[in-house]
């Protein structure tokens, strides 16, 4: 019902910049938060940021002061802006939105595919 496509990832250097970008598309009626994820090879997944629809933003320990999240309500976008990369930033990052299908319906949680990220030293 709802796809979340991920794109903007890649290989870069351990102090470099790389943007992400996630459009949510399909039976959309609201979101609420929406946010990215990364899991790296025998880990958890684990927040990396989450940003609300009034734009109220929150960041995991290990990216803040380097990461900004921001969305574009009237597109169903969100985008990770990813600076100071650091070789423990690759992971596989994944797009997650809590959507409303309907204004009958309670709020869902839909995931991306993920996209590789992979921070070189």
């Amino acid at each position: 019902q709802v796809t979340l496509m991920e794109s903007g990832g890649g290989l870069v250097q351990a102090g470099g910049s790389l943007g992400l970008s996630c459009a949510a598309s399909g039976s959309i009626y609201s979101i609420n938060a929406m946010g990215w994820y990364r899991q790296a090879p025998g880990n958890q997944r684990e927040l990396v940021a989450i940003i609300t629809s009034e734009g109220s933003a929150d960041y995991g320990d290990s990216v803040k002061d380097r990461f900004t999240i921001s969305r574009d309500n009237a597109k169903n976008t969100v985008t990770l802006q990813m600076n100071s990369l650091k070789p423990e930033d690759t992971a596989v990052y994944y797009c997650k939105a809590d959507v409303k299908n309907t204004r009958w319906d309670y709020f869902g949680a839909y995931w991306g595919q993920g996209t590789q990220v992979t921070v070189s030293s």
